[in-house]
């Protein structure tokens, strides 16, 4: 399974409004997890079995509550059993469809 999730701690009283320090607490944990993962400017993307995925989640969001009051949590998963290495699969199978000639009668921009 794949998961992408975004945890942020809310009610910290920041000026700037800036959680990356918080941010990286959560994504310590995931990366201490060695499931593969990836971390972008709005997500971290973790790919494994369900009790495991959930549980680094959990840890990581638990690692958030020191920055403020409250937590907010996003969570998209992309259930598919039998199916293993599609954190960079799914990506190798755009960017090849991406550079396959276009017969749509549209240039691409």
């Amino acid at each position: 399974m794949l998961i992408a999730f975004s945890v942020a701690p809310s009610g910290d009283g920041s000026a700037d409004g800036s959680v990356h320090d918080a941010v990286a607490a959560a994504v310590k944990i995931v990366r201490a997890s060695g499931l593969p993962s990836r971390t972008t400017s709005m997500f971290t993307e973790l790919e494994g079995e369900w009790d495991e995925v959930f549980d680094v989640v959990k840890r990581a969001t638990e690692a958030v509550f020191p920055y403020g009051s409250r937590v907010s949590l996003v969570l998209k998963a992309d259930i598919r059993p039998g199916f293993s290495g599609e954190l960079d699969g799914k990506v190798e199978r755009l960017e090849a469809a991406i550079a396959r000639p276009d017969d749509s009668g549209f240039e691409a921009v």
